[in-house]
């Protein structure tokens, strides 16, 4: 017989309102929420609640309140990540992300979901499958990735795109439901934006 937790870290269906879940929950929600409240220039503050609310972040972050997660504890963020206003992880699950990411405004990152039929969802039961980011991807405004998708490194995700499976490395994807659109190549080295070149003094 499986405890709750080993069902959640297995994909299988799970309740989340014992073996300690609710007071994990409410341990993040109370740091998020101190976080949220400081001040623009506390930035020594915003660190130290950013590495007591998460699993582990590495050097060099930024993260633009307000943010909003389920526990915090079950996110990894390696070095020289940005986030812009208004992240919000749902990580029952893992939710692991690489070096060098970017994340726009009004991103949702989502490690759980719940089965479609009535007579299941009504139980309360829901399924967590981890969220993998790897390095120097970047995640456009308005982002939603869904439970279990991996987005490879390098990649780009166009802004208001709904990711429902993985995305490869290297390449540029967007739209609803999210797909590849185009490698990552020669022209990105000479346009940074459509029509418009980079420069000598810009690289």
């Amino acid at each position: 017989m499986m405890t709750q937790r080993e069902k959640l870290a297995s994909g299988c269906l799970y309740t989340d309102m014992d073996e300690g879940m609710a007071e994990e929950r409410l341990r993040g929600k109370e740091l998020v929420y101190d976080f949220n409240h400081t001040r623009p220039s506390e930035r020594t503050k915003r660190e130290a609640l950013i590495r007591q609310l998460m699993g582990r972040v590495g050097k060099n972050f930024w993260i633009e309140p307000p943010l909003h997660v389920a526990y915090g504890s079950q996110i990894a963020i390696g070095e020289n990540f940005y986030a812009n206003f208004n992240l919000v992880v749902v990580d029952d699950g893992k939710v692991l992300i690489g070096d060098n990411v970017m994340i726009a405004p009004n991103v949702t990152i989502s490690t759980t979901g719940h089965p479609v039929d009535p007579a299941v969802r009504i139980t309360g039961q829901q399924f967590s499958l981890p969220v993998t980011i790897e390095d120097n991807v970047w995640i456009g405004s308005g982002v939603i990735i869904n439970p279990g998708v991996t987005i490879g490194r390098n990649s780009v995700i166009g802004a208001g795109s709904v990711v429902t499976k993985d995305v490869p490395a290297d390449v540029v994807a967007a739209g609803v439901p999210c797909r590849v659109l185009r490698p990552i190549g020669e022209h990105d080295r000479v346009f940074y934006h459509k029509g418009r070149r980079f420069t000598d003094s810009s690289l």
